[in-house]
């Protein structure tokens, strides 16, 4: 299965060609794409940085020729942005010390494959995040300019402030106040651009809002022009930053009379009117806020979701008039126990949210626990009637990793559906923190659990992809794949998630799987009349599996399914790694009359070789190949002399990830005989493309 992660683009300096060669596929069988160039000198390594983008550099730390100190050097040299790690005989604390001085990031053992592979994906991480920072900071710097041209071109009257002084001022301040120049201006503290009266009453605002930090703090104060003209304006001020130092916004908008109006009409959008708290807009508004502040800060918050246990069943005993009255009676309950430091919102018929920061899980986890006594010792009377009421109670921490609000308030919300599946609480009447760490996606240590329950569910699904001869010929070629659906019913593919060290027969099983299940619908499929041939993909670990080539015999005799009907794909990393067993497996599907198709060709140092001892059919080009042909002339070219030296030698060549139609002239043109992709349809779980529109 090939796996759909962004292409590695590596430089590897290695003395030996198969050292080089098991360091890809090292890569690859860890899930990463992966092509590479070997390094064979200076001038090699010079050309390469120069006409290619480069995403990680591995360099042995031998004697040769061109040692990994002067790659390093002409990395530095170049200015390039591209991670390089030292591969060591042995551990030296000081030769690693001076390696990450040097500029690299650090040594491993070459034989510490496992460890390799972390630092090698933590670089990468690493050397993302620096890529999408540039970004962002290349599109702050557009939206800053754009910030500026609509300041300057803003009706308001704005100013920004820094210790009392004006640090900048739009044309409409400036003219506010009747200046002509900036430079007059910046020279001028705001209190003398107000009236002796207002000065006090302004230094005790900022007071008050430097304490507070809500923005669009306003006053009423009246300014003084440059003429000594005196105008009644209101002021509201925001925090900001300009030029990169913090500041502060000010705004002056001639006094409205409506002014009370504006912040009562404010104060109304954010209420819910039923119970006088907080609305879920408003909450969700102070949520984000919050996440943004923990984030900036490294403070640490809470957010707490009330969801009232069976409240449909007790709006059905006491009538929709009879419910508003408890949430009422209960909004009343919720304020004395929240007190003045908890934010308290109601989310929805049934359900209430609790927002604080800076707070941790552990103290808000007790004030909840006194919440929810509180509502559980309650006797709520509706009309004469005595309801009880329980609470479950999800918590969900805010840190500087928190998501988005949505998906922060869902957090807190699944906590507190799970205080309900809790054995022995079916009724809630609970709290539950969440655990990020519960909820997260396979890894090593529950995946092979996970895939083999997967399998004893029947939570396996086949997906077919059409493959496509470019020459217009009507053959029916489909690929088969594999979905799991994880707990939370998506479809993941099962081979992402097996270790990349083994257990090889996890492998080996979700293989047999998926070639019995094609292998049973393909019967059934040409019983039809349909002449369609399949490819399936096969792991290592079925490459050196003896037992496979007899039971795939059993299997296709029971089916009566002629052998030519299957093609058997096998990655070129595979291939190169297990390069006998996978010369002994073409040898015995051929004595099936099946067929052989490498896959992933072309990532090798000399991807040519393999086809020397394989005698594949069909040849499957590396995909990341079909993206660079969309960009350069030089791709084009490659791939062209490749498609032909292909030919030359007898193999039927496919080219993968067809994603629009302008690429298909130059796939004509390179003499391609096999397309597929997400342009011609996309995996489906039936065989049911129409082969005759080509």
């Amino acid at each position: 299965m090939q796996k759909q992660n962004a292409t590695v683009h590596l430089l590897i300096l290695d003395p030996s060609q198969n050292d080089a060669e098991s360091l890809i596929s090292l890569l690859r069988n860890s899930g990463k794409a992966t092509r590479a160039h070997r390094i064979t000198s200076e001038e090699d390594m010079e050309e390469a940085l120069k006409n290619g983008n480069w995403d990680l550099l591995l360099a042995r730390d031998v004697e040769q020729e061109f040692t990994a100190d002067e790659a390093l050097a002409t990395i530095k040299r170049l200015d390039k942005d591209i991670p390089c790690l030292f591969l060591t005989a042995e551990e030296s604390r000081e030769r690693t010390v001076a390696v990450i001085k040097a500029g690299a990031q650090g040594t491993v053992q070459f034989e510490h494959s496992d460890l390799l592979i972390l630092k090698v994906k933590r670089e990468l991480t690493a050397l993302e995040d620096r890529r999408r920072k540039r970004a962002l900071e290349s599109h702050l710097r557009e939206a800053e300019q754009r910030c500026q041209l609509l300041l300057e071109s803003s009706k308001d009257a704005i100013a920004y402030i820094n210790d009392g002084m004006h640090i900048y001022a739009n044309q409409s301040y400036m003219e506010f106040l009747g200046y002509d120049d900036i430079d007059d201006l910046i020279c001028i503290p705001v209190l003398d651009t107000l009236t002796s009266e207002s000065q006090s009453e302004y230094k005790a605002f900022m007071k008050s809002f430097a304490e507070k930090g809500e923005d669009g703090m306003t006053i009423n104060c009246t300014a003084k022009r440059s003429d000594e003209h005196e105008l009644a304006v209101t002021m509201s001020v925001s925090a900001a930053t300009y030029d990169g130092e913090t500041c502060t916004q000010i705004v002056l908008q001639p006094e409205h009379s409506d002014a009370e109006l504006e912040e009562k009409l404010r104060e109304i959008s954010s209420q819910d009117l039923l119970t006088g708290l907080y609305n879920r807009q408003h909450l969700m508004k102070e949520l984000d806020q919050a996440i943004a502040k923990a984030g900036k800060d490294n403070k640490t918050g809470a957010l707490a979701y009330i969801a009232l246990d069976s409240f449909m069943a007790m709006k059905g005993q006491v009538g929709i008039s009879g419910a508003d009255l408890l949430l009422g009676d209960l909004a009343s309950l919720l304020k004395n126990e929240a007190g003045d430091d908890l934010m308290l919102a109601r989310l929805s018929d049934d359900a209430f949210g609790v927002l604080c920061l800076p707070c941790d899980e552990k103290s808000m986890s007790s004030r909840c626990e006194q919440i929810r006594k509180a509502v559980d010792g309650h006797l709520f009377d509706i009309n004469g009637r005595t309801v009880p009421l329980t609470v479950s109670i999800g918590i969900a921490s805010i840190t500087e990793n928190s998501p988005k609000a949505e998906e922060l308030l869902a957090r807190a919300h699944v906590a507190s559906s799970e205080v309900r599946k809790q054995e022995g609480q079916s009724q809630g009447n609970g709290i539950r923190i969440y655990n990020p760490a519960d909820y997260e996606t396979l890894d090593e240590s529950n995946s092979i659990e996970a895939i083999q329950k997967a399998l004893d569910d029947n939570r396996f699904k086949l997906l077919f992809q059409p493959i496509i001869n470019l020459r217009g010929e009507g053959e029916e070629h489909y690929e088969a794949s594999v979905r799991m659906l994880d707990k939370d019913d998506k479809e993941v593919s099962p081979y992402d998630f097996l270790p990349p060290m083994g257990p090889s027969d996890t492998a080996m099983k979700i293989d047999r799987w998926v070639i019995l299940q094609t292998i049973k619908q393909l019967a059934s499929h040409r019983s039809r009349g349909n002449d369609t041939h399949m490819f399936l993909n096969v792991t290592a670990e079925t490459l050196q599996d003896k037992t496979f080539t007899p039971w795939l015999s059993v299997a296709l005799k029971a089916a009566r399914l002629p052998g030519d009907s299957l093609i058997f794909q096998i990655r070129e990393g595979d291939a190169t790694n297990y390069m006998k067993q996978a010369k002994e497996l073409t040898k015995a599907l051929h004595q099936l009359h099946c067929k052989v198709s490498i896959a992933q060709f072309g990532c090798a140092l000399n991807p040519f070789n393999t086809l020397k001892h394989i005698d594949a059919d069909y040849v499957k080009i590396d995909g990341s190949f079909t993206e660079e042909i969309q960009k350069s002339d030089e791709a084009k070219e490659q791939v062209k002399e490749m498609v032909t030296s292909l030919q030359s030698a007898g193999k039927l060549t496919i080219i993968p990830l067809v994603e629009n139609a302008g690429i298909l002239a130059t796939l004509w043109q390179a003499g391609v005989n096999y397309i597929q992709g997400y342009y011609l349809q996309a995996p489906a779980p039936e065989m049911n493309y129409d082969f005759g529109d080509n």
